[in-house]
């Protein structure tokens, strides 16, 4: 047996890789252009206003004055109680659209389609001259007195608004509703629950998910609506700006004054719709995305990150 002399060659070594590539960034000089006209566009705006003959002083002299907050208290009180009627209203309307009964389903269909067809506005002016044709209101041993004394201009606008929006959130509804798989139905009514409990325990909290976004924004839609209501001589915001400007001789000034105090109610309104539909979305994703400051948070962590040192001390 001999052996056999293997002859010692070079170390194995590894393959060179490819050499890295030297990625270049595309420049988007469309962005820059749209960028520089968009900033021009916007200071000439803010210089137009600058030299306009307005006195900007009134604005924060009259901003906190106790008509404007009252007006302030009273566009909220209506945007609440309103968007109750609506929200109300809107759910059983939904429903009874739904129902397989021909009558409940035609009369919702009407009453959609009347509130749904016509202004806002010429509801309100049409309930507080209803006067013309109701001279009297009579609920029997409760309440009856003269149509002009029962129509006030907060109910005026209460009604005006309330049923207006509720023949809105009656198709947002019937829209969650449907969007709820009927195989959910069918199987609790498998389980023996009821038509109103299976709504109730069922459908509904499953409808919320579609029904929350579109109501919030009916909700900031009905906040800047309150302002029609000044025709009917309710004292809310717009009202009360209109009074004070009249008075104080500083019109525009005070329009913008209401135009800053709708813009501060509806960016709250805006928050709080934001984590509300947040809420919901918990049983549609597996991951919910970060709200606005835990991203804050997370650059600030990242940048503070990259300030720190690399690497150990020599």
């Amino acid at each position: 047996m001999t052996d056999i002399d293997k002859k010692d060659g070079p170390a194995d070594t590894p393959p060179a890789g490819p050499e890295a590539i030297k990625a270049i960034p595309v420049r988007h000089y469309g962005r820059y252009v749209s960028a520089v006209v968009a900033l021009a566009l916007l200071g000439a705006v803010v210089y137009a206003f600058s030299q306009g003959k307005i006195n900007w002083g009134a604005i924060p002299d009259y901003f906190f004055d106790d008509r404007v907050l009252d007006g302030v208290g009273r566009t909220l009180l209506l945007t609440v109680l309103s968007m109750a009627i609506g929200i109300i209203g809107g759910v059983l309307l939904a429903v009874m659209r739904l129902s397989k009964n021909p009558v409940t389903s035609t009369i919702a269909w009407f009453y959609i389609w009347f509130f749904r067809g016509t202004p806002v506005l010429v509801q309100l002016i049409v309930w507080f001259n209803l006067g013309l044709v109701f001279e009297y209101i009579n609920l029997g041993p409760f309440y009856k007195n003269e149509w002009s004394d029962f129509m006030t201009p907060f109910l005026t606008a209460l009604l005006g608004l309330g049923l207006n929006e509720a023949a809105y959130m009656a198709e947002i509804c019937r829209a969650g509703l449907l969007a709820v798989d009927e195989g959910q139905t069918e199987a609790s009514h498998a389980l023996g629950m009821s038509h109103v409990k299976t709504l109730r325990r069922i459908v509904i909290p499953q409808a919320m998910r579609v029904i929350v976004p579109p109501t919030g924004n009916e909700v900031i839609n009905m906040l800047k609506t309150t302002s029609l209501v000044s025709v009917v001589q309710y004292p809310e915001l717009f009202r009360a700006a209109q009074d004070i400007g009249q008075t104080s001789g500083a019109p525009a000034e005070m329009l913008f004054l209401a135009a800053a105090w709708y813009l501060l109610l509806t960016s709250v309104f805006s928050v709080g719709q934001y984590y509300l539909e947040r809420y919901y979305a918990r049983g549609s994703s597996r991951s919910l995305p970060a709200t606005p400051f835990q991203k804050i948070r997370a650059n600030v962590l990242s940048l503070s990150n990259r300030s720190k040192p690399k690497g150990g001390t020599a």
